[in-house]
C-alpha cells in the first residue's frame, strides 16, 4: 500500500513539473528567471540530473550572448603570414596545437583565408625540396559581426560545418575570432584534449573576451596579480578556498557567484573540492579594449 502511495506521489510530482513545463511553453509572457526555476526544480525532483541541468542553463546564457562577449580577442589570435614560407612557420604552428589558423597578409586586418593543418601533412610527409605558397591551401574564412547572437552562429556552423569564424567591428575591422569549441565549452564546461597537460592545467587560461578558466589551486597571490585583485590573502592561499568560503558550503558545477569584481562558476568539483572555475571579468564601460 504504501509503495503504491510513493508511486502516486512521484506520479504527481512529475505531472505536477510537466505541467509547469507546459505553461511555459504555451506562449505565455515568461522570462528567463522562471525557465531557469523549473530546470532547477526538476533537478532537485531527480527528473533530470545535474549535468543535464547545467547544459540547459548553458543554453540559456548562450541565447542571450553576442559573438563579441565570447570571441577570442584579435591580440590572442595565432596567424600564420601568406607570404612568409610554410617551412618558418611550422615551429609557431607545432608550439600552439591549434588545427585551424587564419592566413593573414600585411596584418590581421586581411585575412586571406583558413589554413587546415591536416591539409600540410602530405606535403611533409612526402617532401622534397621547398614547400610551395600557403596560398594554394587555403579555405575560405567565415566572417561574422561582432554583434551576431552566439545561437545563430553556432546553427550556422553546424549547417555549414565551419568550425571557425572571423569576427570583424562595424569598420570592417577584424576584432577577433571565435572557434565552435569555444561555444560548446559555455554549454557543457571546458573540453580538455591531448595537449592539456598537468602543468597547462595549472595556468589561467583566456576563453573567450571577458571570460577565463582558473584551476581552483592557483596560489591566491599570482591570481591577485593576473587579474589586478586584492582578495584577502589571509582568508586563504587558493582561488578556490576564497570561493568556497563566498558560498559557505560546497558549491556543486553550474553554481555562480559574485565576489566584486569578478563572476566566479564552477565548472569542475567533486563532493570534497572545487577544481576548476570559469571566471567573468566586467566589461568596460566605455570604449572598448585596445587591439594589435
Amino acid at each position: 500500500m504504501s509503495d503504491d502511495n510513493s508511486q502516486s506521489s512521484q506520479g504527481s510530482s512529475s505531472k505536477s513539473w510537466l505541467s509547469r513545463i507546459t505553461q511555459l511553453l504555451q506562449g505565455e509572457p515568461q522570462n528567463k528567471e522562471e525557465l531557469v526555476e523549473v530546470i532547477a526544480d526538476a533537478q532537485e525532483r531527480s527528473l533530470i540530473d545535474p549535468e543535464t541541468k547545467d547544459m540547459m542553463q548553458g543554453v540559456l546564457e548562450v541565447s542571450e550572448m553576442r559573438v563579441r562577449d565570447i570571441m577570442i580577442p584579435r591580440s590572442q589570435m595565432v596567424t600564420l603570414d601568406v607570404d612568409v614560407p610554410i617551412e618558418n612557420q611550422l615551429a609557431l604552428m607545432m608550439e600552439s596545437s591549434h588545427s585551424r589558423f587564419p592566413v593573414i597578409c600585411e596584418d590581421k586586418d586581411h585575412v586571406e583565408g583558413i589554413l587546415l593543418a591536416k591539409d600540410l601533412l602530405p606535403l611533409i610527409l612526402n617532401r622534397d625540396g621547398a614547400l610551395p605558397s600557403l596560398r594554394q591551401y587555403l579555405r575560405p574564412a567565415f566572417v561574422v559581426p561582432e554583434g551576431k547572437r552566439v545561437d545563430a552562429l553556432l546553427n550556422e556552423f553546424r549547417q555549414k560545418r565551419y568550425h571557425m569564424a572571423i569576427v570583424i567591428d562595424e569598420y570592417g575591422g577584424v576584432s577577433g575570432l571565435v572557434t565552435i569549441e569555444d561555444i560548446l565549452e559555455l554549454i557543457v564546461g571546458e573540453i580538455e584534449d591531448e595537449h592539456d597537460d598537468e602543468d597547462e592545467l595549472q595556468q589561467i587560461r583566456q576563453l573567450a573576451k571577458y571570460t577565463y578558466v582558473v584551476q581552483a589551486l592557483t596560489p591566491l597571490d599570482e591570481f591577485n596579480a593576473f587579474f589586478k585583485t586584492n582578495y584577502d590573502t589571509d582568508e586563504a592561499d587558493t582561488v578556490g578556498g576564497i570561493v568556497l568560503h563566498a558560498f559557505g558550503h560546497m558549491p556543486s558545477r553550474g553554481e555562480t557567484i559574485d565576489i566584486a569584481p569578478l563572476q566566479f562558476k564552477i565548472t569542475n568539483a567533486d563532493s570534497r573540492r572545487i577544481l576548476q572555475l570559469q571566471v567573468t571579468v566586467p566589461k568596460p564601460q566605455y570604449g572598448d579594449d585596445t587591439t594589435d
